[in-house]
């Protein structure tokens, strides 16, 4: 095993309680999104959930008290992760992580996937490191700075990609925590797997660890979000259309705790047509670096950062039937440039611009990034405020 680049932080407090200080009248929202595999590059989908959960983060925060969960941390339990990080050592070699592109290690990741899976004993060393010291490989630890560089290209919000943010329930305790609520079935004394069990809902029997005690997402998910799911209002999990089985689940547990759980499915953006994985390779040319050497990084950061909103978000919409075009990219950028100078000098204020943000949620606390992103481009909009411009999406 690559000896660990990565120190543990201390573990953070998940105790479900409400944030100190918080008024009475004041609703909580926890957004989790679907984490990224520290693997590859981001891709146009991946571009497209971030700028999403970004924009519903920001224009929900001046209207409620808003966590944005995305641990990485959580996930490198996975089969993906851990097995990768088994591959790279085992054929690779001490490679120059430090000093190799995104592209060059989602390659790896490429080729990885074409490879046998791991047994469940090779990944045992390297699960052992994840949760005693925190510890992530040189390829995902090079892979999430790169990362951390778009997102201050793009202006996002970073949740914490670098930092060690571990779950708040072990392996057994999640177990443990299902079993309790009458959704959980353990078959390992039998030498079986752990299932989570919703049939009394009519949902299928999931199997979310393998009888050797290999976590899949969804167990990670569960380790995260069920210690703190009940200290909110709401909760929204965002997550790309082919895992909605696996994240109607996911609600239904939720919702015992009391939340409201909503599901924002987030589609992808096929390239030429197809949907493909990034598993799969064929993103060199449309990776996030591409895509931001495309649109330039010497020019307006303004003009870039909302020009890309437009696009991912009201240009794509919430489906996938568009493919990318870098023509509707840079149409975007253009009606970005004449927007900021549009709202120049003009600021809504406090009390109206906290209306115009509610006018986007719906029937729910959080605000819809489709909604209101939409709404700028509308040709009768009479005052575009900023002020809410620089809140929401610069």
């Amino acid at each position: 095993m690559t000896t660990p680049h990565h120190q543990a932080d201390p573990p953070p407090d998940h105790q479900a309680d409400p944030p100190a200080g918080r008024p009475a009248d004041r609703p909580t929202v926890l957004l989790a999104p679907v984490t990224v595999t520290p693997a590859k590059p981001l891709t146009p989908s991946h571009l497209k959930g971030l700028l999403w959960t970004d924009v519903m983060f920001r224009a929900t925060a001046p209207l409620a008290d808003v966590t944005y969960r995305y641990s990485p941390t959580t996930y490198h339990l996975t089969e993906q992760t851990l097995g990768f990080w088994e591959f790279l050592d085992r054929t690779q070699g001490d490679l120059p992580y430090a000093s190799l592109s995104e592209e060059e290690i989602g390659d790896l990741y490429v080729l990885f996937r074409k490879d046998t899976p791991p047994p469940a004993e090779a990944l045992r060393p390297y699960a052992h490191e994840v949760e005693r010291n925190g510890w992530v490989h040189p390829a995902s630890e090079r892979v999430l700075r790169l990362w951390t560089a778009h997102y201050g290209a793009l202006g996002l919000h970073d949740p914490g990609l670098t930092r060690h943010q571990p779950p708040g329930l072990g392996t057994e305790e999640m177990v443990e925590r299902l079993v309790t609520l009458g959704m959980g079935l353990d078959q390992r004394a039998g030498g079986g797997p752990v299932y989570l069990d919703a049939t009394r809902y009519g949902l299928p029997l999931r199997q979310i660890m393998t009888a050797d005690g290999q976590p899949n997402y969804l167990a990670c998910a569960l380790r995260e979000l069920l210690p703190l799911a009940p200290a909110y209002d709401e909760v929204v999990l965002l997550h790309d259309p082919e895992l909605a089985a696996d994240y109607l689940l996911l609600q239904r547990v939720l919702g015992e705790l009391g939340p409201r759980v909503h599901r924002v499915p987030v589609g992808r953006v096929p390239i030429d047509g197809q949907i493909r994985s990034a598993r799969h390779g064929g993103w060199h040319d449309h990776t996030a670096g591409a895509l931001l050497r495309t649109v330039g990084t010497d020019g307006d950061p303004d003009v870039r950062r909302l020009g890309m909103r437009l696009y991912f978000i009201a240009g794509l919409g919430p489906g996938q039937a568009q493919s990318f075009r870098a023509d509707l990219l840079h149409k975007s950028l253009d009606r970005a440039e004449r927007l900021l100078r549009r709202a120049d000098g003009h600021r809504l204020g406090g009390p109206q611009l906290h209306e115009e943000l509610r006018r986007h949620r719906g029937a729910h606390t959080h605000v819809d990034p489709y909604r209101l992103t939409s709404s700028l481009l509308a040709r009768s909009r009479r005052t575009l405020g900023h002020d809410l411009l620089s809140t929401v999406y610069l």
